[in-house]
């Protein structure tokens, strides 16, 4: 059939897209493959060990069986929907997970949660926090993933954070041979400019160049906690200027819930996770960063579960607040970790043991939920995909594919689902371990 379009001026016209193309390709190349922790647990600097992490599960697990010694009562507590065999299920994964990996993803924080202190004392704990994580390294006791939070690059602030930051790392690079835990970023909080960025960008290439490492191995965070870091005094979109000021480096962006609703002059009893103002930055933090590769994560609650009342001889009706008070608590932290999963941000911080038996107990009903419609899903579609190839057609929704993939890659890195549960998509180990839904596929063709 003829066309209109001689070849030669199809070419010419579309030849116009390809540095479009490639440009939006370079800006948006698809989600990270690699791991993603469920959580960030935040701890002042001036109380960090190396033995945190396993401490901390101590008292989460403790904490746990004194407030839901079995799973109906968690499924009580939290209301937890689906029967008790889902319940049931979820309990034993809490369990083993608080036994196993009871910390995902810590940050040493020099920043609100260590509070207003003396250079000389911030310099000390720089120093000694560093020699902790060296020692953590030798003794295998860190989390999969670690940091450090700096304080801001305000006026105010903005050498006192650059100080921490190269004494930490200095004493850290001298402790331990010159390496770095593995996952290790540093975090950038109440980012109001893209100068801010860009400084710290050049701050962490003179110590990478000063400590003799590799050319970007040093990744940031970045923390929207102020109004004015969505947008510019022009009115554009300031959070992709930021992603792009950090030249390659940025990994993450984390939202903080409670600076960014004072910082719009909300009312602390309306300051929550669920604030429409909230849900308006975290849009937009959705649409800037979907498919870059950074990863988003929410912020705390704040409602800690922390019982009223202390000691060996508490009162029936003392024992019996201090339920009411915890299992509270443990509701405000379920429904928020439930909300912000369903809203597309899978990571979200954790203040205090306690929190960390719900934030398990939240993710791994989410998907143990979906879990078989999900894997029927990813068959069909795993399939669909080869055929489609097959025939010779164009199948362009790997993203889609990914994105079934990745959900199986979240629930078995965070224990909520087993390697039987995996070997019923159809996939293998192999292809599961590789981590790209577009590989498999491509694999699956050439057989």
């Amino acid at each position: 059939m003829p066309t209109s379009l001689t070849p030669s001026a199809a070419a010419t016209l579309l030849g116009k897209l390809v540095r479009s193309n490639q440009r939006f390709t370079t800006a948006y190349p698809g989600d990270r493959i690699a791991r993603q922790p469920l959580h960030t647990v935040y701890g002042g600097a001036q109380l960090f060990k190396a033995t945190t992490p396993s401490k901390l599960g101590k008292l989460a697990l403790a904490h746990l069986r004194e407030y839901a010694p079995d799973a109906r009562a968690l499924a009580l507590a939290v209301g937890l929907e689906g029967g008790i065999d889902l319940a049931e299920a979820v309990y034993s994964r809490v369990i083993a997970k608080l036994e196993r990996e009871p910390v995902e993803d810590f940050r040493i924080d020099f920043e609100d949660g260590f509070g207003i202190r003396s250079d000389a004392e911030e310099d000390a704990e720089a120093e000694r926090t560093a020699r902790e994580v060296a020692f953590g390294m030798r003794a295998a006791s860190l989390p999969a993933f670690l940091g450090i939070r700096v304080k801001s690059l305000s006026e105010q602030q903005k050498h006192r954070a650059v100080r921490t930051l190269d004494l930490f790392l200095t004493t850290l690079l001298e402790a331990n041979s010159g390496t770095l835990p593995q996952g290790f970023v540093v975090t950038l909080p109440k980012v109001v400019s893209v100068a801010q960025v860009k400084t710290l960008v050049r701050v962490l290439e003179q110590l990478e160049q000063v400590n003799a490492l590799a050319a970007g191995t040093l990744k940031l965070e970045l923390m929207i906690e102020v109004g004015q870091a969505l947008f510019d005094h022009r009115g554009r979109s300031l959070l992709p200027l930021l992603a792009r000021a950090a030249k390659g480096r940025c990994v993450a962006v984390h939202f903080g819930t409670y600076d960014y609703t004072a910082s719009l002059g909300i009312a602390a009893p309306a300051q929550h996770m669920t604030h429409p103002s909230c849900e308006f930055a975290k849009q937009l933090m959705l649409v800037a960063f979907s498919g870059s590769g950074i990863r988003l994560s929410d912020g705390a609650t704040n409602i800690l579960p922390t019982p009223p009342h202390r000691g060996d001889s508490l009162t029936p009706e003392e024992l019996a607040e201090n339920r009411r008070v915890v299992h509270g608590a443990w509701r405000v932290h379920y429904a928020n970790v439930r909300h912000s999963l369903a809203g597309g941000f899978y990571q979200g911080w954790d203040l205090h043991p306690g929190q960390l038996p719900i934030r398990y107990a939240a993710s791994f009903a989410f998907f143990l939920e979906g879990l078989e419609l999900s894997t029927e899903r990813l068959k069909h579609f795993v399939g669909e995909a080869a055929r489609a190839s097959l025939v010779g057609n164009v199948f362009d929704d790997a993203a889609t594919g990914q994105g079934l993939l990745n959900y199986f890659l979240r629930a078995y890195a965070a224990g909520a689902i087993d390697a039987a549960d995996l070997a019923r998509t159809g996939l293998t180990e192999d292809e599961l371990g590789g981590r790209s839904f577009l590989a498999i596929v491509q694999a699956r063709n050439k057989v």
